[in-house]
């Protein structure tokens, strides 16, 4: 699902509708959506969310780049060349002539090569055909070919960088992996709070309006009660001054709630015409995540360990590479096929003669002032230091699942006693506007009660939101749904551009 915000409104509610039938109201206009179908949405459309897909796509091309580079390649190749120029040419007798060239050369050329990663070295099997025509006064035709050719060539130094691939390559794609669904957990527990500030603004307004509308009858009836002479004048300003109080609450309501919308509807990629209505649900899941199993889950699951496994093998395959180059270094070449050249194609693929070559390079450094040995200290010393930092990441890493776990587990407690709070605030709120419009309270005690009321509502809010971020926080670590006992999994279907 990728929503543009170039669709109507009413084209984004039959979209909508139909990935999700519960969302569209009677209105063309607005949306309600539950948490569920917010998340559901930031997991496919929102930015992180494509981003991380995006991220996870090139780390599978580049593991599969990987993998093509233990498998077999076969390349066919040709490069023809006119040549018509003059040039020195030394003579069998030692003097040198300027000569005029006037000569064509193509040729087909079929190589089958593969790398040897247990060694790092490679091997090729090829053949080729190759034609000269030679034009002007001393007109002649050439082919020479190479039917079968067999090659080997193999560094001697000591570091092979296949052999490190095979460590470093099939790590760095499981990192992804785990970073990818990860980052889409990260996208719930911040659509969760985007979703809840929703809901916190309109729980604002609903407030706001409330308490419009209870100071206004309060008002009205003081004014009442202040003709008859039963409240004072200062009883009646104070009702008035909470009337003018809610209304400015009605305005700054207003802005906070187009902000929060604003804010949703640019992480669901939405139109900003679109209204959204938020549908709650006070049920939360009611279990509690053992620390240990958490702990085990989250060193399976996340991809700091492997992370942290990788900077050290990077680490060593670096010392590896500065220790190879600071000795001796050598190579070997070898080559051996059949090979013939005649005037004519069918001649020159008769009578083959046998082709051997063997090449070795050599390499030892007498003098270098140090720079060599320089360097693998310092490979060293980032090793040690790669050690160091991985301890410290671990120990953290480890702290941040203990916190994270700890909190989980007391939130239920704090969502039900925010709830039980916001229940006794209201039957508080309820007896003392009853007992001041039968004159047996203060104003003071109506405020306080109303103050409580209010701010009853918005911890319980805070309280719910805060349990679901500290949920799917708990599944971006973990990788593991431990209300359904189930691992997390989430599938990506990749272009095939």
């Amino acid at each position: 699902m990728v929503l543009c915000k170039s669709l109507t409104t009413a084209g984004v509610c039959l979209v909508l509708g139909a990935l999700i039938p519960s969302v569209c109201t009677a209105r063309p206009d607005t949306v309600s959506l539950s948490m569920t179908d917010v998340i559901m949405m930031a997991q496919e459309s929102s930015p992180q969310a494509v981003q991380a897909r995006v991220s996870f796509e090139s780390a599978w091309l580049s593991y599969k780049s990987y993998k093509a580079e233990y498998l077999p390649s076969l390349s066919l190749s040709s490069s023809p060349s006119l040549n018509r120029s003059t040039s020195s040419v030394t003579l069998p007798d030692g003097t040198e002539r300027f000569v005029r060239s006037n000569s064509f050369h193509s040729g087909l050329n079929l190589d089958l090569s593969q790398n040897i990663w247990f060694t790092g070295g490679s091997i090729s099997l090829y053949g080729s055909l190759s034609r000269l025509d030679q034009f002007g006064e001393s007109r002649s035709r050439n082919y020479y070919s190479q039917p079968l050719q067999l090659s080997i060539s193999q560094d001697l130094s000591g570091y092979n960088r296949f052999k490190w691939e095979r460590q470093t390559e099939p790590l760095s794609y499981r990192i992804a992996r785990k970073q990818y669904a990860q980052t889409l957990e990260l996208v719930a527990s911040q659509a969760v709070s985007l979703f809840f500030g929703l809901v916190s603004a309109q729980t604002e307004m609903e407030i706001a309006r409330l308490n419009h509308s209870e100071a206004d009858t309060l008002f009205t009836m003081g004014k009442g009660r202040y003709d008859i002479g039963t409240i004072t004048e200062n009883e009646l300003l104070q009702l008035e001054l909470r009337l003018l109080t809610a209304e400015t609450g009605i305005i700054s309501s207003q802005t906070a709630l187009q902000d929060a919308a604003d804010a949703l509807r640019n992480y669901l990629n939405l139109p900003s015409d679109l209204e959204i209505q938020v549908i709650t649900d006070d049920s939360i899941p009611q279990f509690a995540v053992p620390l240990d199993n958490a702990m085990e889950l989250a060193r399976q699951n996340s991809p700091e360990p492997d992370y942290l496994e990788l900077n050290r093998l990077s680490s060593e395959s670096n010392l590896a590479y500065y220790k190879s180059q600071a000795g001796f270094k050598a190579s070997v070449y070898m080559r051996l096929g059949l090979a013939q050249t005649a005037e004519d194609l069918p001649e020159s693929l008769h009578n083959l003669n046998d082709e051997q070559a063997v090449s070795v390079s050599l390499s030892i450094p007498i003098l270098d002032w140090g720079r060599s040995r320089g360097r693998v200290r310092i490979a060293q010393n980032n090793l040690e230091m790669t050690d160091l930092r991985n301890q410290q990441s671990l120990v953290s890493f480890e702290k941040t699942v203990t916190r994270a776990v700890s909190q989980f587990n007391s939130q239920q407690r704090q969502v039900d006693i925010a709830r039980r709070t916001m229940l006794t605030a209201r039957h508080r709120y309820d007896v003392a506007r009853h007992m001041y419009m039968s004159g047996n309270s203060t104003m003071l005690e109506l405020n306080e009660a109303i103050t409580a009321k209010d701010s009853a509502y918005r911890l319980y809010t805070s309280a719910l939101s805060r349990y679901w971020e500290l949920y799917y926080t708990i599944r971006s670590i973990t990788g593991f749904d431990f209300e359904r006992n189930v691992s997390i999994e989430h599938e990506v279907e990749f272009s095939k551009k």
